[in-house]
């Protein structure tokens, strides 16, 4: 006889602010209320992190109740009335940012947490006008160093414990801990040790106020100097969502951006580094191709297009293409596209490093395969054997370099070589100077697109930056390409409908998505 199939448990019906909302037995008081549109202030407490309620600052008061109760530890009950702007719950909160205050350094305008500061916001929303201590507040020293890249500034630190429990529980790391006790207590590190945890980078992101600090982004911006843009990191196969921060279209950090799907509230550490490369100065900037004299000389868009064009359309027999991981899946279909007509092998490249899980969140890690969308390549018929492609490169007609990044030694392989070779690309290859057409694309901060991570989830990027000179994104360059000198051709208007375009998503665009991604492969 086969078991039983149980139901799920029922909804409780809670009242937050007078806005009733149904939510899931076991759920805390401070993320019903969210249901109900209401951001119950609070430090210590984070959705990805064990709550010890030590703050005491999202006290809120629950009717029948005899005195206030921390939200981030009390679960709901089916009836319950919470009201979290009662007159009591307030004073509580105002009693708290003052304590908190005592020993606070004002100084804000030095420190890189101003603008996004989590004390300045609650002072300023929910705080007292001034304060009733007169006395000079303790000091510890200005910072200590914690590790590669993070300080501890202890004067600021209001021991909300989030980094150490993020290390404990999350990272499975004990480095840090509370040292001392009462107005002595400190964040301390074990002292044989070093902040140097693969995701150690995330205690900055978990700091509420500008305790914890990155020292690449120390005085780089402010936070009101920052455009934020919704994207993918394309440091590994894991698909982590981030936000892009850029100030005068330079990209300045990597942050990580809430996906419970795919990477929670964290990025690694390499993932948070890799923005370097979209700041390159040594840019392809400009169309060139190869003239009557045999040299390569800056063309405008038309003449490149045309030359390119004329090149596909006369080759016969078979092509290669070889691109880097980090093309989005539009730029790859498209460029495939080009080469329908032939036999055509296509790669990518898969660069691959040292898997770093995250230790307290199941199937997260800094991945081996450094591609941001070898999934998304293999949906579209890409191999990853570029040493392979490179010897069939010498009998094919066309090879197409898509931004692939290859060493000396394979350059060497493919320069001189009796087919034409066109090259797209964000950085002129030097070894690769007798292609016939160089044509400038944008990094993926500079376009629109998809990548697919290791899970099948398709995860849409945007713009964050502008593209240096006429550098295109490359679908847009392999659209106009196949449709240079026909009217008639079906050029994609925009990246989502590129993607549309593309049979092996369904017809999916942009929009259907969503900022969170959406599984298209199993």
């Amino acid at each position: 006889m086969s078991a039983p199939v149980s139901s799920p448990p029922a909804l409780l019906n809670v009242t937050i602010d007078g806005i009733q909302v149904q939510v899931p037995p076991g759920t805390s008081i401070i993320e019903a209320a969210k249901q109900a549109g209401t951001l119950v202030p609070h430090y210590c407490y984070h959705p990805s992190l064990p709550s010890p309620a030590v703050c005491r600052m999202c006290l809120v008061e629950v009717e029948k109740f005899p005195k206030l109760v921390p939200a981030c530890v009390t679960t709901v009950a089916e009836g319950q009335v919470v009201h979290t702007q009662s007159a009591s719950a307030k004073k509580a909160r105002e009693g708290v940012l003052e304590f908190l205050l005592i020993n606070h350094p004002l100084d804000c305008p030095i420190c890189d947490q101003a603008g996004e500061c989590e004390l300045q916001d609650y002072v300023f929303q929910e705080g007292r006008a001034g304060t009733r201590y007169a006395n000079e507040a303790k000091r510890y020293n200005p910072a200590e160093d914690f590790g590669p890249d993070i300080m501890y500034v202890g004067n600021r630190c209001i021991l909300c414990t989030r980094c150490v429990r993020f290390m404990d529980h999350v990272a499975g790391e004990k480095v840090l801990n509370v040292s001392e006790r009462g107005d002595r207590a400190y964040i301390g590190i074990d002292a044989s040790k070093q902040l140097d945890h693969p995701w150690a980078g995330n205690v900055v992101d978990l700091c509420p106020v500008g305790s914890l600090i990155s020292k690449d982004f120390l005085h780089k911006a402010r936070a009101w100097d920052l455009d934020r843009t919704a994207s993918v990191c394309p440091g590994c196969s894991q698909g982590c969502n981030i936000s892009i921060d850029t100030r005068d279209d330079t990209v300045v950090r990597f942050r990580p951006r809430a996906n419970l799907e795919v990477n929670r509230h964290f990025i690694c550490d390499t993932g948070r580094a890799g923005y370097r490369f979209l700041n390159r100065g040594d840019r392809l900037e400009a169309p060139m191709v190869r003239s009557d004299a045999g040299q390569l000389v800056v063309a405008d868009w038309d003449v490149a297009l045309a030359a390119a064009s004329a090149v596909l359309r006369s080759a016969t027999g078979s092509a290669v293409i070889i691109a880097s991981g980090r093309a989005s899946a539009e730029a790859l279909g498209h460029v495939q596209r080009l080469t329908s007509h032939l036999a055509t092998s296509a790669v990518i490249q898969v660069p691959m490093g040292i898997e770093a899980p995250l230790e307290g969140i199941p199937n997260l890690a800094l991945r081996a395969e450094r591609a941001p969308n070898g999934r998304g390549a293999e949906m579209l018929g890409y191999g990853t054997d570029v040493d392979a492609a490179i010897d069939r490169a010498a009998q094919a007609s066309v090879v197409i370099l898509l931004d692939a990044d290859l060493d000396a030694d394979q350059e060497a392989r493919l320069a001189g070589l009796g087919g034409a070779l066109l090259v797209i690309a964000t950085v002129p290859p030097e070894g690769l100077r007798d292609a016939v057409v160089m044509l400038p694309t944008t990094t993926m901060a500079e376009e629109q697109g998809v990548y697919v991570n290791r899970d099948g989830r398709a995860q849409r990027y945007s713009q964050a930056k502008a593209a240096p000179a006429l550098a295109r994104p490359a679908w847009w360059i392999a659209a106009e390409i196949a449709g240079c000198g026909d009217d008639d051709a079906d050029v994609p208007a925009d990246a989502s409908d590129a993607f549309r375009m593309l049979p092996e998503f369904g017809g999916l665009r942009h929009a259907d998505l969503g900022w969170v991604g959406r599984v298209v492969a199993g």
